[in-house]
């Protein structure tokens, strides 16, 4: 059994608990979200409560000239290593180096490609490379960077 804590529409909020250390949320019934240990579920539209993997750093940056901080989360700041030549320093460090990044970047010039390379793995900081179409370092003019752990 779980502690539920259940919002019903014709009956208000309902409360059952046991000793399970389990916490369940529900909505009419139906479990919108749960934790259990550190294992935090959620329903998101999909029909089944399941373990989320949530986003533990993004940022979106000016990459040229001076990079500068347009938005982010858990980012304490850019450091320009050179042209092309990211580090993103977190705030709060990963548990490991075990963790995804995803990025993208846009060129100056609307015609050329851009990639991004990860370079270093560290848990207070990833380290990048932004890349043209010709697969050489360029300053790009915005990146957006998420970590997922």
């Amino acid at each position: 059994m779980t502690t539920t804590i259940n919002a019903s529409t014709s009956s208000g909020l309902i409360q059952t608990a046991d000793t399970s250390g389990v916490l369940q949320l529900q909505s009419n019934g139906t479990s919108a979200a749960g934790v259990s240990g550190s294992d935090f579920q959620m329903n998101s539209g999909y029909g089944s409560v399941a373990t989320a993997y949530g986003c533990r750093a993004w940022v979106n940056f000016n990459g040229s000239g001076t990079p500068a901080i347009r938005a982010s989360g858990n980012v304490s700041s850019i450091t320009d290593n050179g042209l092309g030549d990211y580090t993103v320093n977190f705030t709060t460090a990963m548990p490991d180096v075990n963790y995804s990044v995803t990025s993208l970047n846009r060129s100056p010039a609307v015609t050329s490609g851009a990639a991004t390379q990860v370079e270093v793995y560290n848990t207070t900081s990833v380290r990048f490379l932004t890349l043209n179409s010709s697969y050489n370092n360029y300053d790009a003019v915005q990146v957006s960077v998420a970590i997922f752990r």
